[in-house]
């Protein structure tokens, strides 16, 4: 895979240099811009990111180290390197004592510049990396959507359609019923799927910092900004940000929010100048959105905007007939020590009984407990929680496990086409099992 892209600024006020160090320094994945002066290399650092800046130590309209104060300040992923002259390496020692990334004296070798360039434009890839993996925190398991149901179906086939889009997408549901496998997935499907997503739960957000978190900001922009920080936006340009929680966002940061979702532009905190960005949002919750904008507790606009393309996650009690899929994908993904485990028929119609509430993460929570219950793999009642037991022995519940069991086999002989043999295959039952079923359920 060719390496991304990326921008080096020369600054120098000498047009000969300007024009050597840019033809020299140009690469497949390089491109080079100059400036002759402080003042049009802030007009161009405000028009774009650049990665690596190579700067004259004396400019024409700027005294001393003022211009690389000025850049370690307002810039966090940028690596400046000096060019100075015989007289001047105590002041090109001094600048790497602000931030400077190195130095160099002219005359400059040409091939000692071009390794200084390549290895800081690597620091700056790796510190990217790592502040990117500091913000996604959580897991990245399960990214398959488990189940042959209707319901399920239709949820894969929105999310065929709406990932390669740009368009923002608004995934609802109750906790725990996947709604950040369905982002994942719309991800994983898009034109961003190479980079890594982003993603924030936002009732981690704490209120006073939730404008900083998203946005970043500049050193002084606030007390305690002692630094010049990216935020969430910086680092989901050109990928694809999930915001988990959407309804717990402060009402005062969505009006912002939603300008960054109309224009892909963005000012961090106490900064004068926009960014632009390239972002593909998606955003998910647990409330009732329409509600809380009735209520004046979420902003109209933004609700609308974030609405564009919806994705609604049904609760596990709607779609019994996926819980066996379910089961046996748990008992796998779970399984640490190479027991095979099962659940005999008892124990398997109290989870089909059962609401589940805790919809599909409680599945798993139940079955993780159950392995550990388990005596040679063998999941019985006394593994499950006594509540799941006990509302299968009080409820009226009339969904059998025989009942799941026709679904499920006809389902997945219509997966493959009627093939008996690869559906037997797949069910772990042998074709002569398969046969006697389906005489069964023709008879019926």
């Amino acid at each position: 895979m060719p390496q991304d892209k990326y921008a080096i600024l020369v600054i120098d006020d000498e047009e000969p240099i300007r024009r050597l160090l840019q033809r020299e320094l140009s690469e497949g994945n390089r491109e080079v811009f100059t400036a002759e002066s402080a003042q049009q290399a802030m007009q161009l650092i405000n028009e774009r990111h650049f990665s690596v800046i190579v700067m004259d130590l004396r400019l024409p309209d700027v005294q001393g180290l003022e211009l690389l104060v000025k850049l370690k300040e307002s810039l966090s992923n940028t690596e400046v390197i000096m060019i100075t002259g015989h007289g001047d390496v105590d002041t090109a020692v001094e600048a790497m004592k602000f931030g400077a990334y190195d130095f160099i004296r002219k005359p400059f070798n040409l091939e000692r510049l071009d390794l200084l360039v390549a290895k800081a434009h690597q620091r700056v890839v790796l510190e990217r990396e790592n502040a990117i993996l500091r913000q996604q925190t959580d897991s990245k398991d399960d990214v398959s959507f488990i189940g042959n149901s209707k319901m399920i179906n239709e949820i894969m086939f929105l999310v065929n359609k709406v990932a390669p889009a740009s368009i923002p997408v608004l995934i609802t549901g109750e906790s725990g019923v996947g709604k950040d496998v369905v982002a994942r997935l719309i991800h994983m499907r898009s034109n961003c799927c190479g980079k890594p997503i982003i993603i924030k739960n936002c009732a981690s957000l704490q209120k006073e910092l939730a404008r900083s978190e998203l946005f970043g900001h500049v050193k002084g922009a606030f007390t305690g900004a002692d630094d010049t920080r990216e935020g969430l936006l910086a680092f989901a340009d050109e990928s694809t940000l999930f915001l988990d929680e959407i309804g717990e966002l402060p009402m005062e940061v969505q009006a912002s929010l939603l300008r960054a979702l109309e224009t892909q532009t963005y000012r961090r905190v106490g900064d004068k100048e926009e960014r632009k960005v390239n972002i593909r949002f998606l955003f998910a919750t647990n409330r009732h959105l329409a509600e809380e904008v009735e209520k004046g507790r979420f902003n109209e606009a933004f609700y609308h905007r974030i609405n564009a393309f919806h994705i609604k996650v049904p609760r596990l009690a709607e779609r019994k007939e996926d819980l066996p899929l379910l089961v046996d994908y748990f008992l796998s993904i779970l399984n640490t020590d190479g027991m095979e485990y099962r659940l005999i028929d008892s124990a398997m119609a109290c989870v089909l009984r059962y609401n589940w509430p805790g919809n599909v993460r409680e599945l798993r929570n139940v079955l993780e407990r159950a392995m550990i219950l388990a005596e040679n793999g063998i999941i019985t009642e006394r593994c499950l929680p006594r509540e799941l037991v006990e509302q299968s022995e009080n409820g009226d519940d009339v969904f059998t496990l025989e009942t799941v069991e026709k679904q499920h086999i006809l389902k997945m002989l219509d997966v493959f086409e009627g093939n008996r043999q690869k559906t037997a295959e797949t069910l772990g039952i042998s074709r002569k099992t398969l046969y006697r079923k389906l005489l069964n359920y023709a008879a019926g």
